[in-house]
């Protein structure tokens, strides 16, 4: 790099930070709170049930990325970013509640308020991806996976202290999750408040196209196609996989511990998989990980605790692969980024649903099969991706 870069490459980290950092804190706020949804609702009521909480956060996001997609090309990142993480703080407060008072409606209320946000902040990659050019977006993609790992790394190192706060409230470690992760939210929105978003000609530029214009676009139905096929397999297997986990007798910590490994493989190694996808292309991203979420549903039904956090840890970077390529293609095309993520959304949320279901009809390797035969899509993403695409 020359001098005269360097400068400006500082100077782009530093704007980037508050970004960074807000989604790092929201990361730990979905780690603490709606990743063991299923364990809270579990114990409301039927167990038949407890992918409930987890399909109406999909639901509500999958409303609400569409929405956040049109607000931020009219409105900005920031405006469309702050009103996510502010409306996901009254979403933890409110199933805080709910779930402490044993109030089911309630709970499941402050569910959807906490995926309509997701469905606005989950974006933010599309931030960091513009502000950078196109062959580094890999990359910038993936210092904000990386970023996001230390905030779930905090949060679950704090399983412990968790536990006291709980203890104090007189409410389940998992209940008082919901509680922290508001107070995060609230510390996300007032970062993002401090950022200032890249306005130069890279983003005055962009090509706004009407919806229907934008899918009739070469690629764009694939990359889709990656992208929910990315979320929904490993929104159902993280969802799910705690219930299996409680029922193996495993406690809370375990569980947490469970769930760190999972979120490493999310986000530990975008350090690695972002510039690979810079440099080896969209397909590569693609093929991986379809490989890589497949093996991880096959080896999620094996007997012992090992088995299944080797089964996590693969969840976490088969999606990473798939959803860094599919979103790195996404940042050409900004009409279809919102309704992309909606279709992910979607996916995810009738995964967790029906899901539930296999698993009490037929069990959970009967659910784990399924979703190695689908895992198989992304391939056919990676057969239209263009040769030349970065």
């Amino acid at each position: 790099m020359s001098d005269a870069a360097r400068p400006a490459a500082l100077s782009g980290a530093a704007r980037l930070a508050p970004l960074y950092a807000a989604q790092a804190l929201a990361t730990g706020a979905t780690t603490v709170s709606t990743v063991v949804a299923s364990l809270i609702m579990s114990g409301l009521g039927s167990e038949a049930l407890a992918g409930l909480p987890s399909t109406l956060i999909q639901a509500a996001a999958a409303t609400s990325a569409g929405l956040f997609g049109a607000l931020m090309l009219r409105r900005g990142r920031r405006a469309g970013l702050s009103l996510a993480f502010a409306l996901g703080t009254m979403g933890s407060l409110v199933g805080f509640l709910g779930a402490r008072a044993g109030v089911t409606p309630l709970f499941l209320t402050g569910a959807m308020l906490m995926g309509a946000a997701q469905g606005g902040y989950q974006q933010a990659r599309y931030a960091a991806a513009e502000s950078v050019p196109e062959a580094r977006r890999g990359t910038a993609l993936g210092a904000l996976m990386l970023m996001s790992v230390l905030g779930s790394f905090v949060m679950t190192g704090f399983a412990h202290p968790i536990e006291r706060l709980g203890a104090a409230l007189g409410a389940t470690p998992e209940v008082t999750g919901w509680l922290v992760g508001g107070a995060l939210l609230g510390v996300a929105a007032l970062l993002i408040l401090s950022w200032q978003p890249l306005t130069g000609p890279a983003v005055a530029k962009r090509e706004r196209l009407p919806l229907a214009a934008a899918f009739r676009i070469p690629g764009v139905k694939s990359t889709a196609l990656a992208v929910a096929t990315a979320q929904g397999l490993m929104v159902t297997l993280m969802s799910l996989t705690p219930l299996r986990a409680h029922h193996m007798g495993m406690d809370h910590a375990q569980v947490a511990a469970l769930i760190s490994g999972h979120i490493l493989g999310m986000f530990g190694f975008g350090w690695l998989t972002g510039p690979l996808i810079d440099r080896l292309g969209l397909r590569f991203g693609y093929v991986s990980g379809a490989l890589l979420l497949a093996a991880a549903a096959l080896t999620a039904p094996l007997t012992g605790q090992a088995w299944l956090a080797v089964s996590m840890f693969l969840l976490g970077l088969g999606w990473n692969l798939a959803f860094v390529a599919g979103s790195k293609a996404l940042t050409r095309f900004p009409a279809a980024q919102g309704v992309t993520d909606a279709l992910g959304y979607v996916a995810a949320g009738l995964g967790t649903l029906l899901g539930g279901a296999v698993i009490a009809r037929a069990g959970f390797p009967a659910l784990a099969i399924t979703c190695a035969v689908l895992a198989a899509l992304p391939l056919v993403s990676a057969w239209r991706a263009r040769p030349t695409q970065p």
